[in-house]
């Protein structure tokens, strides 16, 4: 793993519900190695109302971990996330990882088709 990766709420919802090996690895190795994972607020909002109960402890050892940074959405954020367009927390995890040059992590790539910025690569889980 070169580099970071920016996480959208499907994503988080793979990693925190267990339903993704290929999270769980990209996490630990990240740890391991030192490598930022950017989490949007507004994903962490959307997988947050996605997860049942039982897998918000698994999300908050996400968010509090030493590699996780979050972008968070304060009005100069909002403006720039609207101004992307379309769905907002695709917007928002798409902005981060234009930003970073870093590549997005999600477990729907579908939902990108069209509107990704060119530049921007897509890390469909499997």
């Amino acid at each position: 793993m070169i580099g970071g990766r920016v996480f959208d709420a499907s994503a988080l919802v793979a990693f925190a519900g267990g339903e993704s090996i290929y999270a769980a690895a990209l996490v630990w190795t990240a740890v391991e190695e030192g490598i930022v994972l950017v989490v949007p607020s507004t994903a962490i909002a959307a997988a947050w109302a996605q997860l049942p109960d039982k897998d918000h402890p698994v999300l908050e050892v996400l968010l509090n971990l030493p590699v996780t940074v979050v972008d968070n959405l304060d009005a100069t954020r909002a403006r720039a996330v609207g101004a992307f367009g379309g769905d907002q927390p695709d917007a928002h995890a798409l902005l981060c990882a234009d930003e970073r040059g870093f590549p997005l992590v999600t477990a729907d790539a579908v939902r990108y088709t069209g509107i990704r910025p060119p530049g921007v690569d897509i890390d469909q889980l499997p």
